[in-house]
Formats: structure tokens, C-alpha cells, sequence
């Protein structure tokens, strides 16, 4: 009998292998990810909906998210998560492999599920595997005598998940990043949300790290932005007389003294990569990023995997990207198993690992950047080719 994993093993987990059905843009997704994973494609591909899908997931698996039931209802019901090019009536499918690589499970755990009579949603199929052991098989005889049980998922049920329970702590630390740095600047016009994606609360986790350890990891991370931020000396929290805290910059320039900034006046690239650097020394599951390039100078962003994968090796979190940026993908480090190609079509979106690409393996043999090719080969078909929109060629 197969046992759970050793903390030592769990801490090496990460989600190796996604498989999708009828969810979204796609028909059917079956992709392995690396402890970095990249996904390109064209506006409305689906980037943003193949990293939904383990929010999804995170939303029924953590404590107090509401659910199965809230995790459909916030995308507006089972008939706007299911894909479009699927039969009305086709069940939704999301199935997560955890481990070291995508044939070692240390986890598996699989949902399917449709709408029930009302439009609620309601469990067809829900399995969780420990190694290569079934410990979740629903419906069961219990769900048989009340289909109302299948209202809920077994991962959000404390009573019930305990032979799996790792696993659905592991998919409750999944985490989404989009700092807003207006938001950042100015918090008080909102309100704040914990562990908000946009990064209201940003400073706040800042603030609940014990004094020394913040240090340390403000040091760590000022560090890292010298990269793209040379005269930045340190960075410090300082709370206002409100409480309220802030993030302060010293830095070096002709005077005797270090002059000295907070988060409203630093820039947008700024203040986002201090965001996706603090959100990589964080514990916790994946970190899920959309286009983290935005505003920050094309030098930096050639730099960002290097970073990313730095942090990995502190911190163990896997990170998932969608992006538009060449830059971002020409990084030498970057390996064609970690770049995703999303092509559209009429039967749905496919999902292509660049690993399987011949050719592109041997371009990047002979040091030829891919980050353009994979863009070009990626781009709507309207634009491949030419230099102006339809919309405004011919016009001077």
C-alpha cells in the first residue's frame, strides 16, 4: 500500500501534467509542465482560461472559497465555463497530476462535473490517487443513496478529503499575480482583499513577515532589482502614523546622503517587479502570472527567467506565464519544454509543447532566438506577414 509523500518529497511537488476537457477554449488540453511554463498564443486564445482552470481548482480547495458551487458560479455558470466548440450537454473535465515530473505521480486528482436540474452544478466523476493508489472513487454507494452529495466536491470537504488532504492544500496555495501598481499607490480607493492578485494588500503580507525576516528578504530582493534599478540602495517598510505601511527606497546619487522614496513614487516597472519578487519568496503552490513583462524595459525582461529561476531555487515555487514577449523567451536558460504554443482553430485551441518541434530544437542549437519565431507562429492569421492592421492599410 502506497503511502503519502514525506514532507521531504512534497516540498520538490509541483503540477506536472494538466489535462482539460470541454473547458473554455479548449476541447481537450494534456500538457507537462516544468517547474517554469510559458504559454504563447494570440489575443483570446486562451491563456488567461488555461490559468483559470487551476484557480478553479484552487477556489473549490481552499478554505472558505465556497466550493464547488462558487467556483462556477463566479465564470457565470457550467454553460460559460464549457467550452464552445463542445455539445451542449458535454461534461467539463480538469485533471491535475502533482509530483517531481509528469510521469512520477506523486498526486493525481481528476473532476468531472456538469450542470444538475436547475443549473447548479453536480459531480459526475471525482477521483484522487496517493502514487499509484485509488483512495477517492465518487459517486460512491453513499452519493448513489443521496445525489444531493454530489452538490459538493470531496476536496473542499474537511470530513472527507483526509486520505488526499496534501493534495488539496497544495491546489489551495495556488496563487495568481497581476500587480496593479496604481492600486499599489493608491490603496485607500479600494478595498483591500487578501491575497489580492492585483496587489492591494501587497505591503500588508509585507508587514506580517516578522521584522527580521522581512529584512532579510527585502535585502534579498533589493538585491535583484539593482538589475534593473542601479541606484537603488535598500529597501525598507515604514509604517506612517496611521499604521499604514510603506515601501521605501534609499538611493545612492552626488548627495552625502541617500535620497529616499516611497511606492508612490516609484514607477510602474518598479513597483511590478517588486511584486512578482516578492510573491516568489512567498510559500505556497504555484504562481500563476499574466504577462509579467508589462512595463518593464526590454533589457530587464530578457532577465526576468534568470531571476524567476533563482527564486525558484530558494523558494521551490513553480511559476506559470502567459506572455507576449520575445524577450522574455529568449533568455538562454529558457528550454522548449517550457514554452507552450496555443493555436486556435475552429474545434477549439490546441496546446503544443515547442519540445516537440524538430526544427525549433535545432535553431536553438545553432544560439537562433525563439522567442520571435514562436510569437510569429503564433500570431492571428491576419497578421502574420504583414506590417499594418487591415484596418488601416493603404492609408498614409
Amino acid at each position: 500500500m502506497s503511502s503519502a509523500p514525506s514532507s521531504r518529497r512534497r516540498a520538490a511537488l509541483r503540477i506536472a501534467r494538466l489535462r482539460l476537457q470541454n473547458w473554455r477554449n479548449f476541447r481537450r488540453v494534456d500538457v507537462a509542465l516544468a517547474h517554469r511554463a510559458f504559454f504563447v498564443g494570440p489575443n483570446a486564445s486562451g491563456k488567461s482560461n488555461l490559468l483559470d482552470a487551476l484557480l478553479f481548482l484552487r477556489t473549490i480547495a481552499m478554505t472558505g472559497g465556497g466550493g464547488l458551487r462558487a467556483a462556477v458560479d463566479q465564470r457565470g455558470g457550467v454553460s460559460r465555463v464549457r467550452a464552445l466548440a463542445a455539445r451542449d450537454t458535454s461534461d467539463v473535465v480538469l485533471e491535475v497530476t502533482l509530483g517531481e515530473n509528469a510521469d512520477q505521480a506523486l498526486w493525481r486528482y481528476a473532476l468531472e462535473f456538469n450542470a444538475a436540474r436547475g443549473g447548479a452544478p453536480a459531480v459526475k466523476r471525482e477521483q484522487a490517487w496517493s502514487g499509484g493508489e485509488l483512495v477517492l472513487d465518487r459517486p460512491d454507494r453513499r452519493d448513489r443513496d443521496d445525489p444531493d452529495r454530489l452538490q459538493q466536491t470531496h476536496l473542499e470537504t474537511t470530513s472527507e478529503n483526509a486520505r488526499f488532504r496534501p493534495l488539496a492544500e497544495y491546489l489551495a496555495g495556488i496563487r495568481f499575480l497581476h500587480v496593479v501598481p496604481q492600486l499599489l499607490r493608491h490603496p485607500q480607493r479600494v478595498v483591500l482583499q487578501r491575497d489580492d492578485p492585483f496587489g492591494t494588500d501587497l505591503l500588508e503580507r509585507v508587514a506580517r513577515l516578522p521584522e527580521r525576516q522581512r529584512a532579510t528578504r527585502l535585502d534579498r530582493i533589493a538585491e535583484a532589482m539593482r538589475v534593473a534599478v542601479p541606484q537603488l540602495g535598500s529597501l525598507k517598510l515604514h509604517p506612517d502614523a496611521r499604521g499604514v505601511p510603506h515601501l521605501v527606497g534609499h538611493f545612492r546619487n552626488w548627495r552625502a546622503t541617500k535620497a529616499r522614496q516611497d511606492e508612490v513614487d516609484f514607477s510602474d516597472g518598479t513597483l511590478r517587479l517588486f511584486g512578482i519578487l516578492w510573491s516568489l519568496t512567498e510559500p505556497g503552490g504555484p504562481l500563476l502570472m499574466e504577462e509579467p513583462e508589462l512595463s518593464l524595459h526590454p533589457a530587464l525582461v530578457r532577465r526576468l527567467p534568470s531571476l524567476l529561476h533563482n527564486m525558484h531555487r530558494r523558494s521551490g515555487r513553480q511559476t506559470l506565464i502567459s506572455t507576449h514577449s520575445a524577450p522574455l523567451l529568449d533568455d538562454p536558460g529558457v528550454e522548449l519544454d517550457e514554452i507552450h504554443m496555443l493555436i486556435p482553430g475552429e474545434n477549439g485551441t490546441e496546446v503544443r509543447s515547442c519540445a516537440d518541434r524538430q526544427d525549433l530544437a535545432a535553431l536553438l542549437e545553432r544560439d537562433v532566438p525563439i522567442g520571435e519565431l514562436v510569437l510569429a507562429e503564433t500570431a492571428a492569421s491576419g497578421l502574420r506577414g504583414h506590417e499594418d492592421l487591415p484596418l488601416f492599410a493603404g492609408r498614409s
